[in-house]
């Protein structure tokens, strides 16, 4: 097997697209072409980034065998994996709730966050979580569109809060935009969360909680995830573990 058919198959094999490829590895889409069509080498930094995004040894990718006829070296995972991770999406509502509330607990009184914020926030801490520790958090499945991942479940379940009178919808404006903001009416049930869950959680508002909207639509759109779905598509929680180092929260060997 050729290099260019191994680029190829790794790709597709990943359901990537090629210019999702092309942005990791920082060049052109016409020229990540040329390299699937044998008409261009890989360089070897670029073949060491694309070793590190499939998570295979850089001779692979060298030699242009599949990586089912090389063994692994021991421990050269990209990631340990002493258990099934479970990547579609099991949505756990009775947790969302809770995080929410917490969210909201600790922003409803910051100016930056209305609901573009929430749904970033929201984003990052399931798929921070899912990379670090290989489990779903809350387990949302999220939107791909052109301002970022957004929770499917988000408005259905407000409106079942606000029912409830649990949370009040306000609208507000941030530098002369209209902004919709949610207030808690109850504080959060963190028996319902396990102490890591909380921690994880306390850190991406540590990372974004003071960016704006803007700002965190165009990180989530550097992230793998959300560049490798498709306009109005479910976003992969798989994807997390071919991230740039840029968001990437998990701990791998070295190649």
């Amino acid at each position: 097997m050729s290099q260019s058919t191994l680029l190829r198959e790794l790709r597709e094999g990943e359901g990537l697209a090629q210019e999702a490829v092309a942005k990791e590895l920082g060049v052109s889409r016409p020229t990540y072409i040329a390299l699937e069509q044998g008409k261009r080498e890989l360089t070897l930094g670029e073949a060491q980034s694309v070793a590190r995004m499939y998570g295979v040894p850089l001779d692979v990718i060298a030699s242009g065998k599949k990586p089912a006829e090389i063994a692994l070296p021991k421990g050269k995972e990209k990631k340990e994996k002493p258990y099934v991770r479970i990547s579609v999406p099991q949505e756990r509502i009775d947790k969302f709730k809770q995080v929410l509330l917490y969210l909201l607990g600790k922003t409803a009184g910051k100016p930056n966050v209305g609901e573009t914020v929430l749904y970033k926030l929201l984003y990052f801490i399931d798929f921070d979580y899912y990379e670090k520790y290989g489990e779903q958090l809350m387990g949302l499945r999220y939107i791909r569109n052109h301002f970022g991942p957004s929770p499917r479940a988000f408005g259905a379940v407000v409106r079942e809060m606000e029912k409830a009178n649990e949370i009040e919808k306000v609208k507000s404006t941030y530098f002369a935009h209209d902004q919709k903001k949610y207030l808690p009416h109850k504080v959060a049930d963190l028996s319902v969360l396990s102490g890591r869950e909380v921690e994880m959680i306390d850190d991406v508002l540590s990372r974004y909680g003071d960016k704006n909207a803007s700002e965190l639509s165009a990180l989530t759109h550097e992230d793998m995830p959300w560049m490798a779905a498709k306009q109005g598509q479910d976003i992969r929680y798989e994807h997390v573990f071919y991230r740039s180092d840029k968001l990437s929260v998990g701990t791998y060997d070295e190649l």
